[in-house]
């Protein structure tokens, strides 16, 4: 079927739910409403009021429900409706979820996933438009997922459902609806950890993921060189082979993420790559970033986006160098 990210969200809880009796799901509105963006379109009319569940305004009540359902053994799948809203339960994700398996020795796991959509690009306020991957990557025991295809969002929903452990899914709103491609109706995985190559080259390795993939292939398009794409699709455990193994033949690298430039995890792969292959490097490397505060406003925000003339400029002077 083609499919836009937020039909292949929906058609992956479906698919789960109707598998696995022990998956749930619920959050603000998710279930007469049918999600703030319909990512939970139908599922109440399903799998009934028992399985999909409209909570109180309370996120950390979301997630450490979440956490000690995901104890006793269920498989909860919680909604935060926008990604700046996940804050108030920063302390259920870094003090419970993440890290029972540590605390119990394995005798306990909380297999919960968190969706959420995030990003700017969508003219909301900025509490609706965060991109704060980097601080969530920084808790051990938390796996950080960021999709950018349809495609690749069904099967790592699959895969973060069915994963032990938490799993953080950030679902890119502004490419929500902007494009659709073939996602096949059965089941399947996309493995957790592992990135995808989008596009093969020899000159410079242009790194990305989740709602920046659409303008870093842009950029890529205009170039006069052979540019080889890496979406890492998982943020944490990030797949630091496939990175470094494509700089050792590029000699040239480009990191771009939406998020804030100081302690991003852009910083985080320019250190890895340093580790692994600094030998090889040809040029130092880029990064094309959003700026140190929040996203601004409105007519502001287009200033903010990595676009693709930003992206552009990064990689021609990585090429130059």
């Amino acid at each position: 079927m083609q499919a836009t990210i937020v039909e292949a969200v929906n058609d992956a809880l479906h698919t789960e739910m109707a598998a696995d009796d022990d998956v749930i799901v619920f959050g603000e509105d998710v279930a007469e409403s049918g999600g703030v963006f319909r990512a939970t379109d139908e599922l109440l009319e399903d799998y009934g009021e028992t399985r999909v569940v409209d909570t109180p305004l309370s996120e950390i009540a979301i997630v450490g429900a979440a956490t000690g359902l995901a104890m006793y053994g269920l498989r909860p799948v919680a909604e935060i409706q926008f990604s700046g809203f996940l804050p108030p339960a920063f302390d259920q994700l870094v003090t419970n979820a993440s890290r029972i398996r540590w605390r119990t020795r394995g005798e306990l796991t909380a297999p919960i996933v968190v969706r959420m959509p995030y990003g700017a690009g969508v003219r909301a306020l900025e509490h609706h438009s965060e991109s704060m991957e980097g601080a969530y990557a920084h808790i051990p025991g938390l796996k950080v997922v960021a999709p950018s295809t349809p495609h690749d969002t069904k099967g790592l929903l699959l895969a973060s459902i069915r994963d032990p452990d938490p799993v953080l899914f950030m679902e890119p709103k502004r490419i929500y609806r902007s494009f659709r491609e073939e996602v096949p109706e059965e089941d399947y995985e996309v493995p957790l950890g592992e990135a995808a190559v989008r596009r093969e080259g020899e000159d410079v390795t242009v790194i990305s993921w989740g709602s920046m993939m659409p303008a870093t292939l842009e950029a890529v398009d205009e170039l006069d060189a052979d540019a080889e794409v890496i979406d890492i699709r998982t943020i944490s455990p990030l797949d630091t082979e496939t990175i470094a193994e494509s700089v050792k033949k590029t000699g040239r690298a480009v990191v771009v993420h939406e998020g804030a430039r100081s302690n991003g995890v852009g910083g985080d792969i320019v250190a890895r790559i340093n580790d692994e292959a600094l030998m090889y490097l040809e040029a130092p490397v880029e990064r094309v970033t959003g700026f140190d505060t929040p996203v601004p406003l409105l007519s502001m925000e287009d200033y903010y986006f990595p676009h693709s003339p930003r992206i552009l400029d990064a990689i021609e002077n990585a090429l130059s160098a």
